[in-house]
């Protein structure tokens, strides 16, 4: 019988359970379940709902036992920066936020007055982004104090619904990078600076390195769900996730996360703390094995998906590509502009920019989608050069990785604005790269070179360019 493991992937808009089985030396993959998610409105701010989504997390274990397909070992990775607080009873303490939520306006200068934007990055190595966890931590000090007084730890999304199965609390090492507080060097929580914005230190734990065993299910969750497993971190930030799952055997190589988020860099033995780095708006993720993902962080498809629902009719992502493919209009747009990071209409702010910039104003929803991909295209071409002018390194080939993998059209405009040529696959990157790091401590893999050359054998990959 096939020995099966399991990847509970989690995004901004869905959330998915995947299992994965070696076959013949290739990694198969099979979705068991699938369910949605978003931030929703709560007394006036964006939050999540974490009791729903851990019951879909279990809705897809039992699938999982009802399909006679148990995973010997599974894991969880979510997107980044948001958490949870608990208190001495391991309650939730407030509001789940989301990262969307505008608490964190002006939350950067309070940070500021601390220590400088130039001293932040040479510590952490991570870009500025207003959603960052050290400027949300900064919004419950300012505004709810209180919480932060009853805290007795601080959990990211991934860790918290792992400690929900397991009763274990770990602290990932990729997702913790993103907070903004941790040391590139040490690898750990930077407790000084912590100490110097006032936030409770004990409310930081222990970081573990993905491929971590977490533990087996707690006695509750084996009787609801029919079975027993073993937890094991991967990078549970799904960035990270995803880049263990770029399909290339050769170092040195650019990819591309392509997804709600365009997530555009490559892999540093050591960060990149530099002036200059922080200028270009660079960042430092931790990544598999201490890797860093030096990358930058591009608004990516989110603004496609915007534009989808504002439209008339529902159209398929496929559709709405080949459309605006057939567009004339050379309007483009500055991707990471912060109007466009959730605006009440996206084809307003889309409009706004152009008609502001003296360029054509796209008149209907293909020149919008046109807009958007064109954009994105020019922004992958720019940060291309950043990179190489940063690392001193021609990168040839990209390697687009995620469901952004699957959009032809952006694809080839790539493959033209970057002047390379463009891998695009596999569609479940991020999926894929939980599963390996699974199936890695597991010992079906020697490590990640070999890992990632099973992915490059398994999964179709298109070639676009030269």
């Amino acid at each position: 019988m096939a020995e099966y493991y399991l990847a509970v992937d989690i995004g901004a808009s869905s959330g998915r359970h995947i299992l994965g089985s070696l076959e013949n030396g290739k990694l198969c993959l099979e979705e068991v379940y699938r369910f949605p998610n978003g931030m929703k409105q709560k007394d006036g701010c964006l939050c999540w709902d974490v009791e729903a989504l851990f019951y879909e997390i279990k809705e897809g274990l039992k699938r999982c036992k009802e399909a006679g397909k148990i995973p010997s070992f599974m894991g969880i990775d979510t997107w980044a920066v948001d958490y949870v607080l608990l208190d001495e009873k391991d309650r939730i303490l407030g509001r789940t936020y989301g990262y969307r939520d505008g608490r964190t306006d002006g939350m950067d200068e309070k940070v500021y007055e601390k220590i400088s934007p130039e001293e932040l990055y040479s510590r952490t190595g991570i870009q500025k982004q207003i959603f960052n966890t050290i400027y949300q931590l900064m919004a419950v000090k300012q505004k709810e104090p209180e919480l932060l007084e009853k805290a007795e730890s601080m959990l990211m999304i991934p860790d918290y619904f792992h400690f929900l199965l397991t009763g274990e609390k770990r602290t990932e090492y990729t997702n913790a990078t993103t907070t903004q507080l941790v040391s590139p060097v040490s690898k750990d929580w930077d407790y000084e600076l912590i100490d110097r914005l006032g936030y409770p230190r004990k409310i930081f734990g222990e970081i573990s390195r993905p491929g971590t065993l977490v533990g087996s299910f707690r006695k509750e969750i084996r009787d609801e769900v029919g079975f027993d497993c073993q937890v094991v971190l991967p990078a549970t930030h799904d960035t990270g996730s995803a880049v263990v799952a770029v399909p290339a055997t050769e170092e040195d190589v650019l990819y591309i996360s392509s997804g709600t988020w365009s997530l555009m860099g490559t892999e540093l033995l050591r960060a990149d703390c530099s002036a200059e780095s922080r200028e270009r708006n660079l960042t430092n993720e931790g990544g598999y094995e201490y890797r860093f993902r030096y990358l930058k962080n591009i608004m990516g498809l989110w603004m496609i998906q915007s534009v989808r629902k504002e439209f008339a009719e529902e159209y398929s992502y496929g559709y709405i590509c080949d459309q605006a493919s057939k567009q004339k209009i050379k309007s483009l747009v500055d991707c990471n502009d912060g109007m466009f990071l959730a605006p009440d209409s996206m084809i307003g702010a889309v409009k706004d920019f152009c008609e502001r910039t003296g360029q054509q104003v796209p008149k209907n929803e293909w020149e919008i989608a046109a807009v958007i991909y064109n954009s994105l295209g020019r922004c992958y071409g720019d940060t291309v050069r950043q990179i190489e002018e940063m690392t001193g390194k021609r990168y040839d080939p990209i390697y687009v990785v995620g469901g952004g993998s699957n959009a032809e059209y952006l694809n080839r405009i790539t493959a033209e604005c970057t002047d390379r040529t463009v891998y695009a696959g596999p569609g479940e990157a991020t999926a894929i790269g939980n599963l390996l790091v699974q199936m890695i401590y597991d010992h079906k893999f020697r490590d990640l070179k070999e890992a990632r050359a099973c992915v490059k054998k398994s999964f179709e990959i298109k070639k676009y360019g030269k």
